[in-house]
């Protein structure tokens, strides 16, 4: 898999190429685009080719039915000379003490099913206690701050060997990065993927399981409508299904850019050991 220098959102020299470049990422026409933020067609083309500049709101009105993301959609306004719109806030900052809150509580309401909360390029923010199950084996110099969640699961000296689907889950992942670095521009994320991408890559051999999950092995059940992450630990091997929550219309980039993955039991073995290990 290669990423090619292009990707990171569309480019351009101002914002009508910007814009141009994101209207046809979506695959619609400038008619489309035009009746959905309440132009013209004819509009729209001018300004897609730099006869005419845009208002602040009608950048905000296109990027919002392009669906760009939060960071990108300052990118259009700085392109067309206007202000950033969406602030980016610390997430220590005073201000964000009731979302931090918030994600607490979710954390800790998750348990014993590991979560996590990361950023846009998957650095490890927030955890609750049963994540340690998940890193039992991971060499020390991995899990010195900061954390991330993606080179812990793929390193050599990470969660990759004890991964019985290690091929499926590591093509997963690489590919959902890939899917990010179409949207954003974000070097560390692009220094991150190569340097994952560059792992050794897993072997074939009987220790594989389908991307359905339907291969044997202690515990393992059938999983046809999503694929399983299936670790082996103490003897045995556990399950899980991954689920990504994100927050519905933020207004800040660094809330827009937070993800929360909870890892559910996806047999009941794996309910049982995760049940017993929280009683201890």
């Amino acid at each position: 898999m290669t990423i090619m220098a292009g990707m990171g959102g569309p480019t351009g020299t101002g914002v009508g190429p910007l814009l141009r470049g994101w209207r046809e990422r979506r695959q619609l026409s400038q008619l489309q685009l035009a009746l959905r933020a309440d132009s013209s067609a004819r509009h729209l083309s001018f300004v897609e080719n730099g006869r005419a500049r845009p208002s602040r709101e009608l950048v905000l009105r296109l990027a919002e039915q392009l669906d760009v993301p939060v960071r990108e959609r300052n990118a259009l306004l700085l392109a067309a000379g206007y202000a950033p719109h969406y602030p980016e806030t610390p997430l220590d900052a005073p201000s964000m003490d009731a979302l931090r809150g918030g994600m607490e509580r979710l954390l800790a309401a998750h348990d014993p099913y590991p979560t996590v909360v990361v950023d846009r390029s998957f650095r490890v923010l927030a955890a609750n206690r049963s994540l340690g199950l998940l890193l039992d084996g991971v060499a020390p110099h991995l899990l010195q701050p900061p954390l991330n969640a993606i080179r812990v699961t793929l390193h050599p000296d990470g969660l990759a060997p004890r991964i019985v689907n290690l091929r499926e889950w590591r093509r997963h992942l690489l590919e959902r990065m890939e899917q990010k670095l179409e949207l954003v521009r974000s070097e560390p994320l692009r220094r991150l993927y190569e340097e994952v991408r560059d792992y050794p890559e897993p072997s074939d051999g009987p220790a594989d399981c389908p991307a359905d999950g339907s291969a044997g092995g202690p515990g393992a059940e059938g999983f046809p409508f999503a694929l399983p992450l299936r670790i082996r630990h103490e003897g045995r091997i556990l399950s899980f299904l991954s689920t990504i929550a994100t927050f519905n219309t933020p207004l800040d980039v660094t809330v827009s850019e937070l993800a929360m993955e909870t890892f559910l039991p996806a047999d009941a073995e794996t309910v049982r050991f995760l049940q017993s290990a929280v009683e201890q």
